[in-house]
């Protein structure tokens, strides 16, 4: 795998000059795959907005967008061959067996490989989710191929290749990788980067089957049963349309108050950012940016946040945000579109008395819509 950092000057003849010749083994390799994350019956929303994404990457390459299922034997994993035609697939492929029921690492491995090897995509993209994360590493090692993480833009290069964008150096700059000499050519998006593309009904199209060749004998991991994380289902913050959020700005633990009593005014979600989860302050599923939750809300309100582009690549797809800080300098308000310059702990409980006398439960829900 070769990679380039644009942040730093390429060497002679630039980024065309690091390319070597495309393999032999590699040059039939088309087409771009987005794996269809199936979890409980449910597809993750995340695979649609990869779709979203991957039909730009195939548009511009002229190659055709395949959704990619592995799932249980079954009307579930039929359901998501649908969905990824109504987001925009123009073929998918299906891998269905008992062995899929629960996600497993050699299993899902052993199943995305073999239809790696067997039709070759040029690209595939995987959600930065629990299972795509531990999915996409295995597949990448087995396959010998590189992998970008955690990216925030995907685009094509005029010679095809995959540009993908990621915050790096602990989120103070940005950069662009390559995979120049292997394929596929991996990456992964974190929930909510991308936007959520149209659906359109649309009836099934081409499906290609393979089938599994593995045994449960040769699974060394067993499933006893399934225990849902309640923790993660209280903090929506992913999918919520109304966000606040506290950092150090506020002072204090005890100061969050002012925070949760707003969301609460509003009928909405609350979080923070990183450096609050590292002093104990919020449990890391409230935590906003680049290595916590990435948002697309319709209103984000941000109260002593100082805005370093770590917590920026998590929120700046928000409609509207809205920034309290009492630095006017601070880097927030570069990106914010309201500033506003005082502090926190007096003004929220301001605007939570104001949105608490002016919004009714039905106001507050036509606020979300």
């Amino acid at each position: 795998m070769s990679s380039v950092n644009r942040e730093t000057p390429p060497p002679a003849g630039g980024r065309a000059g690091m390319k070597k010749d495309l393999p032999e083994r590699f040059r039939d390799y088309r087409h771009v795959w987005v794996f269809i994350e199936l979890e409980r019956g449910e597809v993750h929303p995340v695979s649609f907005e990869l779709l979203g994404e991957g039909r730009k990457l195939a548009d511009k390459l002229g190659v055709e967008l395949a959704g990619v299922v592995l799932g249980p034997t079954g009307e579930a994993s039929w359901h998501a061959v649908a969905q990824a035609f109504a987001y925009g697939a123009d073929l998918a492929y299906i891998v269905e067996a008992p062995l899929l029921a629960d996600y497993r690492n050699e299993p899902f491995t052993k199943a995305m490989t073999d239809l790696v090897n067997t039709y070759k995509p040029e690209i595939l993209l995987l959600g930065a989710t629990m299972r795509g994360r531990d999915l996409a590493g295995s597949v990448a090692t087995t396959l010998l191929t590189g992998l970008t993480a955690d990216c925030t833009q995907l685009d094509v290069d005029p010679d095809g290749s995959l540009a993908a964008t990621r915050p790096t150096f602990g989120g103070s700059l940005l950069c662009t990788i390559y995979t120049l000499n292997c394929r596929p050519q991996m990456a992964t998006v974190r929930p909510r980067v991308m936007p959520l593309p149209q659906r359109e009904e649309k009836p099934v199209g081409r499906v290609i089957q393979h089938k599994l060749s593995m045994l449960e004998d040769e699974i060394v991991t067993k499933v006893l049963g399934f225990l849902p994380d309640a923790q993660s289902v209280k903090a929506n913050l992913a999918f919520a349309d109304v966000v606040v959020a506290g950092g150090l700005g506020l002072g204090g633990a005890e100061n969050l108050q002012v925070v949760t009593k707003l969301a609460r005014a509003l009928g909405a979600e609350y979080g923070c950012s990183r450096p609050l989860v590292q002093k104990g302050w919020m449990p890391a599923e409230r935590q906003i940016g680049q290595t916590g939750k990435t948002i697309r809300p319709k209103l984000y309100i941000a109260a002593g946040i100082s805005g370093a582009i770590q917590h920026r690549v998590g929120v700046e797809s928000a409609d509207l945000i809205v920034a309290v800080n009492t630095d006017p300098n601070a880097p927030i308000f570069d990106f914010a579109h309201i500033g506003i310059a005082t502090d926190a702990i007096r003004f929220l409980p301001a605007l939570t008395e104001a949105f608490t006398r002016r919004l009714s439960p039905h106001s507050r829900d036509k606020l979300a819509s």
